[in-house]
């Protein structure tokens, strides 16, 4: 499991603002690089935006669903870049002061990546999800734009 924290300078509502925009998802999660389409009902349990990761040549076509929302406080997501294995990331969200304490954890699905990886696996994924939660704290904080523009629905979309 890798586990990261980070201080943000505003309220747990405008942390969250960030996380229900599905726009800002690819600005903030390192890997991911364009955001195709997100359900309407983001970030609602069962909702879905479907994401590209990787750098071409070699892009890769998922989604990532989430699997609860508790406004402002939690939200549980399942990422997927295929055919790597899924991962549970659950971002919680505290008062802290006049900001938040924004707590981020990851862990592969796969018990065998888990046990193959170990603690090498975690230290990666940590790395990552350091950039990530100052790429987040940027966008709440107001010192990067977040995205701007029309997203499509997942309805009707090709996701493929």
């Amino acid at each position: 499991m890798a586990r990261n924290e980070i201080s943000i300078a505003v309220p747990p509502e405008e942390v969250f603002a960030v996380l229900a925009d599905a726009r800002a998802y690819g600005a903030w999660v390192v890997g991911s690089r364009e955001i195709r389409a997100a359900d309407e009902s983001w970030p609602g349990p069962g909702s879905a935006l479907d994401h590209s990761v990787g750098k071409p040549p070699l892009v890769i076509k998922d989604d990532t669903t989430v699997l609860d929302s508790r406004p402002p406080v939690m939200l549980e997501l399942r990422a997927r870049a295929r055919p790597l294995p899924s991962a549970r990331v659950t971002v919680q969200l505290q008062p802290y002061g006049r900001g938040t304490r924004v707590t981020m954890v990851e862990e592969p699905t796969s018990r065998t990546l888990n046990r193959v990886g170990g603690p090498v696996l975690h230290a990666l994924i940590r790395l990552r999800n350091r950039e990530s939660l100052r790429r987040l704290k940027r966008l709440a904080e107001g010192t990067e734009p977040r995205p701007s523009g029309v997203l499509p629905t997942r309805q009707g979309y090709d996701t493929a």
